[in-house]
């Protein structure tokens, strides 16, 4: 396979990211809920907001808009899914590993599997960060579907 068909298949799939609706928004009903790929693409902004001399930005950012990347391929599985912790990251590992070994770009497909490990595992600094931007960016979004009243969310 050429550099540019490997390419052009890995982000054919990565597609379905712009694509697949985020599941707890339409569980929840909200009319036209933002994408897997609008939750990352947010991310990646905050991540940029972020001032803080202790973190590497440029990292946070990488996992930011990579994170959900196995998403394309197992979809947007929720704690409300009924699949365990533990079948979660096996299937989005093997995603992830799938989609890696398609990009020609041996070197840019390691850094992304490194990215999306670091951000599972949650022990460095920018992979805590991340975490933290993965739930407030949710929050955020959650804010905004009720602003908009397309929305009720009963905090307790």
């Amino acid at each position: 396979m050429d550099k540019i068909t490997s390419v052009l298949e890995f982000m054919h799939i990565c597609e379905n990211l712009k694509t697949t609706k985020r599941t707890g928004w339409v569980n929840a009903k909200i009319t036209n809920p933002e994408s897997i790929s609008d939750h990352m693409h947010r991310m990646g902004v905050l991540a940029m907001l972020i001032k803080d001399d202790t973190l590497n930005k440029d990292k946070c950012v990488k996992m930011s808009i990579v994170h959900d990347l196995g998403e394309s391929l197992v979809g947007d599985i929720t704690p409300f899914s009924g699949v365990s912790k533990e079948d979660k990251f096996q299937r989005e590992k093997e995603a992830f590993m799938n989609l890696c070994n398609k990009i020609d770009n041996k070197e840019a497909g390691e850094e992304i599997l490194s990215l999306w490990l670091e951000f599972e595992e949650k022990k460095t600094p920018e992979a805590i960060l991340v975490n933290n931007l993965d739930k407030f960016e949710m929050i955020l979004q959650a804010y905004e579907y009720e602003k908009s009243k397309l929305i009720y969310i009963e905090f307790i």
